[in-house]
């Protein structure tokens, strides 16, 4: 356990693997987090008892005497409202729904590398400071989903699930996802799709339509992540020289 730390930081890092721990820690650091460290739940809740206070806590799930679920359970029975993010590296959807249903607000896979789970961290805190009363560390915000169907969107981690199973989209695939979502059975133009995957009036492509062919690509990819999780899926419908809209009845054929 690293004992010399402020009284509040950014990230708290619960995780029994001595090796890991250090080269998260070091990989966060580098990417302008505090960090502190504990190798077990009894120890990072004897110094929360202490005045400890973070913006985020990272639970590994397995940990020794106590399971970070366990920790997450002691943390909202003392009243404790501390954002967890569970870091595993099973992806099972039971121990997901759990950990949510619970007061989690993220459930991110270790395989998924530091740069995602960092994304990841910095919009939950910035979320905390843009809160009233966010100067008290430790006061989560209820998790934000937005349920469309099977679709699932997170929007405190811009985290994108279908039928309970992480898409892995970007920033910006998800940004498009969440209009479509939202204007269900509505064709939205190549225009609009892209002004929302970059911002009002950018320019890319050739020609007056050139950005179509960006917007294209984009929902292709989008597509491919979704198919990965579910052969199935079909809810991405385009209109030739329109645009794409999320589909409000039965599939229709792709472009």
């Amino acid at each position: 356990m690293n004992t010399a730390m402020p009284d509040v930081t950014d990230i708290v890092l619960v995780d029994d693997d001595d090796d890991y721990r250090e080269v998260l820690s070091a990989d966060l650091a580098d990417r302008g987090f505090a960090v502190a460290c504990f190798a077990d739940g009894p120890s990072f809740l004897e110094a929360v008892s202490n005045g400890v206070a973070a913006q985020v806590a990272l639970l590994d799930w397995a940990l020794p005497e106590m399971s970070g679920f366990d920790l997450l359970v002691a943390l909202r029975d003392r009243g404790i409202g501390l954002p967890v993010v569970f870091l595993t590296g099973y992806a099972m959807a039971e121990r997901e729904l759990l950990a949510l249903g619970r007061g989690a607000v993220d459930f991110v896979d270790k395989a998924r590398g530091t740069e995602v789970l960092a994304h990841r961290l910095r919009l939950i805190i910035e979320g905390q400071r843009r809160l009233p009363g966010s100067a008290t560390p430790g006061q989560a915000e209820p998790t934000q989903i937005e349920q469309h169907g099977e679709l699932a969107l997170h929007r405190q981690t811009a985290r994108t699930l279908w039928r309970q199973q992480d898409v892995g989209l970007t920033m910006t695939e998800y940004k498009i996802v969440a209009l479509l979502a939202s204007h269900k059975g509505e064709v939205l133009t190549y225009r609009a799709i892209y002004d929302t995957a970059h911002y009002e009036g950018f320019v890319a492509g050739s020609g007056e339509h050139g950005h179509n062919t960006n917007v294209r690509s984009l929902l292709k990819r989008i597509r491919k992540k979704f198919l990965a999780v579910d052969p199935g899926f079909a809810e991405i419908e385009n209109r030739q020289g329109v645009g794409y809209c999320w589909r409000e009845a039965a599939a229709t054929s792709q472009e």
